[in-house]
C-alpha cells in the first residue's frame, strides 16, 4: 500500500515508462485487493467468533456497526484532506477504498445474517463475489446509471477525479475474503488446516490460470476494459492475493514488525496518504528516480512502524474516550 502510493506520487516522469516501473505498479497494486480481501476475512472470522459468545444477533450488530464506522471514517478522512488543502469541496464526496470497504462490509453483514448456516454463508458470499465481478462491465455501461445523482453514480461507475474505487468489481474482493474467513474459522485441527490451505493454493492457481486463459478469448461483453472492469483480470488478482494466505501459513510468517503494521493497517493508511501526497511532500512530487522511490518506500515504512509502535504504547493504557469511539478502528 505504501509502495503503491510512493511509486505513484514520487517517481519522476523519465522513469514512468519502463518495465521496472510497471512491474512495481502491478505488484504494489495488489495492496488494494489484499486490503479488501483481508477485511472480508476478518469480518467473517469476527462474526463467527462473536456469534459463539453473544449469539448471532449480537454478532450481526457488531459487524454491521463496524461497516458503517468504516464508511463514516471515509468521509472524515476526506474532511481531513480538505482541511489540509486538497482542492474543491466536491472532493468530500470522492469515492475511495474506505467508502467501498465500508459499504461492502455492511452488505457482507446482511448476507452473514440472512444465511443461516456456514454452508449457506459460503454459498451466499460466493454468489456475491460473482455478482460484483461479472456485473461490473454491464453496470459501468448501463444507461440508467447516468440518471442517478452524481455522488451515487461515482460508487458504480468511475468518474475522472471523483472515483478511485467502485463497488463493482472491488467489493467482490471483500466478499471473497469472507469466504476464506468462514473456511478458516471452520478449521479445528492441523489436518483440517493443511487441507484448507492446500485448497486455497489450488483455488489460487485455478483463478490465475483460468483468468489468464480467458483473457485470450473473445469477450462476452460489448465493452469491458481488461485492466479495470474485466472479470478475467479480477480473478487473476484474486488468485494472487488468495495465494498469500497458504504462503504465509506454510512459511509460518509471524515476523513482529509485519504483524504490528498489519494489525494497524487502517491507522497506517490514515496517516501515510497525507505524508505521501500532502503539502509537506510537494518537493518530492514526481522528482525521484525509480531506485530512490523504492528506498523512500522502505524508509517511510520504517517511520510508519515507529509511529505505530508509539501509537500502540500510548493507547495501551488509555481507553478511547466515548466522544471518539468512532475512531476505534483507526486507533486500536
Amino acid at each position: 500500500m505504501v509502495g503503491a502510493h510512493v511509486t505513484d506520487a514520487w517517481t519522476r516522469e523519465a522513469d514512468r515508462h519502463d518495465d521496472r516501473y510497471f512491474l512495481t505498479i502491478f505488484v504494489n497494486g495488489l495492496a488494494a485487493p489484499l486490503f479488501l480481501l483481508l477485511a472480508g476475512v476478518a469480518l467473517a472470522m469476527a462474526a463467527e467468533s462473536r456469534a459463539r459468545a453473544v449469539g448471532a444477533a449480537g454478532s450481526f450488530a457488531s459487524i454491521h456497526t463496524r461497516g458503517w464506522q468504516v464508511f463514516g471514517l471515509a468521509f472524515l478522512f476526506r474532511l481531513q484532506s480538505q482541511l489540509l488543502g486538497w482542492g474543491p469541496l466536491v472532493n468530500l464526496l470522492k469515492v475511495d477504498i474506505l467508502n467501498v470497504m465500508g459499504l461492502a462490509m455492511v452488505a457482507a453483514a446482511w448476507i452473514w445474517r440472512a444465511a443461516g448456516s456456514r454452508v449457506a454463508r459460503v454459498a451466499a458470499f460466493a454468489a456475491a463475489t460473482a455478482a460484483f465481478t461479472f456485473l461490473a462491465p454491464l453496470v459501468r455501461d448501463a444507461a440508467w446509471i447516468g440518471w442517478l445523482p452524481d455522488p451515487i453514480e461515482w460508487y458504480l461507475r468511475p468518474a475522472p477525479n471523483r472515483t478511485t474505487f467502485t463497488l463493482f468489481p472491488w467489493a467482490g474482493f471483500l466478499m471473497a475474503g469472507a469466504i476464506a474467513g468462514e473456511l478458516l474459522d471452520a478449521a479445528r485441527s492441523q489436518a483440517q488446516e493443511r487441507r484448507l490451505h492446500a485448497g486455497f493454493a489450488a483455488a489460487a492457481l485455478a483463478g490465475i490460470a483460468g483468468g489468464y486463459a480467458a483473457s485470450w478469448l473473445p469477450s462476452i461483453y460489448a465493452n469491458a476494459q481488461f485492466w479495470t472492469s474485466s472479470p478475467t483480470f479480477f480473478f487473476i488478482r484474486l488468485g494472487i492475493v488468495i495465494a498469500v494466505i497458504p504462503a504465509v501459513w506454510l512459511a509460518g510468517l509471524a515476523w513482529g514488525p509485519l504483524v504490528t503494521l498489519g494489525r494497524s493497517s487502517l491507522f497506517v493508511y490514515w496517516i501515510h496518504v497525507e505524508m505521501v501526497y500532502g503539502s509537506l511532500a510537494l518537493p518530492l512530487r514526481r522528482s525521484l528516480p525509480w531506485e530512490a522511490a523504492v528506498l523512500a518506500t522502505l524508509g517511510l515504512c520504517l517511520l510508519l512502524y515507529w509511529l505505530v509502535r508509539a501509537k500502540n504504547h500510548w493507547m495501551a493504557a488509555r481507553p478511547v474516550p466515548p466522544a471518539f469511539r468512532f475512531l476505534t478502528p483507526v486507533l486500536k
